[in-house]
């Protein structure tokens, strides 16, 4: 099982950014495909998740309105939209699944480094 995330880079603030998920070695059907990010020298954050199926997603606050998580099943892939970025933003991003009743997410990606400059 494979997630390979990519899409990183230096962008200025303000700007959008749209990192990539790809999928291998499984489906996951009726699984969370989450995202995740880790600022140096802090602890990690969730970003917000969509479930494989359906679609449905779920942000916490601190991330609503500026991110958007989708997925494009024929590619196996799941995207993270970014806008109005902010330095405060540039950290190393992950993407990460879990079957809904599991307490953590067992499978990860090797992140994609953010950075915003200001």
């Amino acid at each position: 099982v494979q997630l390979q995330a990519s899409g990183g880079g230096l962008v200025q603030a303000g700007g959008s950014l749209r990192l990539s998920c790809a999928v291998s070695g499984r489906t996951f059907g009726g699984y969370f495909m989450g995202w995740f990010r880790q600022a140096p020298g802090k602890e990690r954050e969730f970003v917000g998740r969509i479930t494989w199926s359906g679609g449905s997603t779920y942000y916490p606050n601190s991330m609503k309105g500026r991110f958007t998580v989708s997925r494009d099943d024929a590619k196996n892939t799941v995207w993270l939209l970014m806008n109005s970025l902010k330095p405060e933003d540039t950290a190393v991003y992950y993407c990460a699944a879990k079957q809904p009743s599991s307490a953590r997410y067992d499978y990860w990606g090797q992140g994609t480094l953010v950075t915003v400059s200001s």
